[in-house]
């Protein structure tokens, strides 16, 4: 069964105000201290965070595993030690993909972010937003490049289910996922052409690279890529979730994705040569609408309802799911982003209880810090 694994960047936050704080590194100093120890020194664990491009954020990512339920507690429990950690700082951590209030972020030390804000100017400075990457495992870069292929007409459902970055610099966007939006400003950011081979899909990346825009590789930002660091294919299109059961709904998804168009492959069937052109108004439609308005159609690309563009996903991996033991999951966790909401639902209405961005940041935060 092929393991998977979860990347979330969370927003450190002012507990009270709801401001961003600037805090990554004392944050990641109380994780040092407290990561598990030998008797006689030396950690068992490393802990699982990380600093993103700006100081607001924290980064963590899950072990590979093969069972959902396993990643449902290990996204709880890291978030819950995140709060902590957090705490130490003065700060706490909001499951939220951009900030509600205005914020000016600050870039991380070191090289290769001072490169990227000489390099990007506005685009890095103002880049403050937390996604949701997951990784799925691969038998090797062919069949990888085989599922990049087969996967792109789905991915734009995916930014739909996951939106939760309504608001921007204090303000509605209008969108469900702003993110999708604002991390779209890479120019390496987005849906791609098919590839055919690993050869074509390397070569791609070596051309790019080449131009000197990116620093390295781990700058192409495709929607889904091929991980740099591990043998995976990683999905880079949701937004981080305010609900910790949404990621392993999309990880289980994703699974049932990959499955699906290896075995595709391995009988012998081509990809979907929808243009890139239309990926593209496929995935400006999601993060405009999320789940609260129109979607294009994944097979069509003809205008559709959010539940029908979902049901299509569903039916598309249904057996991958069965055979994983994950469709009694996925069924139940669509069922529940439909009749609570995703992350951008949820947080417009706190707006509309709570009367103040601030106090949508409290909740999420509190939301948050349970796991």
């Amino acid at each position: 069964m092929r393991s998977v694994g979860v990347e979330e960047e969370l927003l450190l936050v002012d507990a009270r105000s709801g401001e961003p704080l600037a805090v990554s590194g004392a944050v990641l100093a109380s994780a040092e201290r407290h990561a598990w120890q030998r008797p006689g020194g030396g950690a068992v664990r490393a802990h699982p965070f990380e600093e993103e491009l700006q100081k607001e954020q924290l980064e963590f990512a899950t072990s590979p595993v093969t069972e959902m339920g396993a990643l449902q507690e290990e996204i709880s429990r890291i978030r819950r030690e995140a709060a902590l950690h957090a705490v130490t700082a003065g700060a706490a951590v909001a499951a939220v993909a951009t900030s509600p209030l205005a914020v000016r972020p600050s870039l991380n030390a070191g090289n290769r972010y001072r490169w990227m804000g000489e390099q990007f100017g506005l685009t890095a400075q103002e880049q403050l937003t937390c996604g949701c990457h997951v990784h799925v495992s691969v038998a090797s870069d062919e069949e990888g490049v085989a599922v990049l292929d087969r996967i792109r007409p789905w991915l734009a459902v995916l930014t739909a289910m996951s939106a939760n970055s309504p608001f921007w610099q204090g303000e509605d966007s209008g969108y469900g996922s702003y993110r999708s939006r604002v991390w779209n400003r890479w120019p390496s950011a987005g849906p791609v052409d098919l590839f055919g081979s690993a050869d074509r899909y390397h070569e791609q990346v070596r051309c790019m690279v080449g131009t000197g825009v990116l620093r390295d590789e781990g700058m192409v930002y495709f929607d889904a890529r091929l991980s740099a660091a591990y043998p995976t294919v990683e999905v880079r299109v949701a937004d981080v979730c305010l609900d910790a059961s949404t990621p392993v709904l999309l990880a289980a998804l994703i699974r049932g994705l990959a499955e699906t168009a290896a075995r595709a492959w391995q009988d012998g069937r081509p990809p979907a040569r929808v243009g890139t052109s239309l990926l593209r108004l496929a995935s400006w439609r999601a993060g405009r609408s999320g789940l609260d308005g129109a979607l294009l159609h994944p097979e069509t690309m003809e205008e559709t309802s959010a539940a029908h563009a979902v049901e299509a996903l569903y039916q598309h991996v249904r057996e991958a799911l069965v055979d994983h033991g994950d469709d009694e999951r996925v069924r139940e966790g669509i069922a529940r982003l439909f009749e609570h909401g995703n992350g951008a639902r949820i947080q417009r209405q706190l707006l509309a209880s709570e009367g103040s961005l601030a106090g949508v940041v409290t909740r999420c935060a509190e939301l948050t810090a349970r796991g």
